[in-house]
């Protein structure tokens, strides 16, 4: 004889998404475009070209530049590109957000 006890029992099929998960913040928010997180192409033009054109793709952002021997934080800002130039003002390295 079996009794069913009550509010015991399971769980009732849960109904599965037509659609696969985001795999990206930008995908979630519904973006194809996303935002852009380092520069490898400015590598080697003026301090001044850098700039510009990352100020252009980037608004709001707070560049740094940063001269050959100075120390800098180790701390990550979103805002943030630092250029890290030569004696010449030329961009060495590529420049990223952080």
């Amino acid at each position: 004889m079996a009794e069913e006890k009550q509010g015991q029992g399971t769980n009732p099929p849960q109904e599965q998404p037509n659609e696969p998960l985001p795999r990206s913040y930008n995908q979630l928010l519904g973006t194809n475009n996303p935002t852009k997180t380092s520069w490898p192409e400015l590598v080697g033009v003026t301090e001044e070209e850098a700039e510009k054109k990352i100020k252009e793709e980037m608004a709001g952002v707070e560049i740094q530049v940063v001269l050959p021997g100075y120390f800098v934080t180790c701390d990550y800002k979103t805002q943030r590109v630092r250029l890290y130039v030569d004696e010449s003002k030329k961009v060495l390295r590529t420049p990223k957000i952080g």
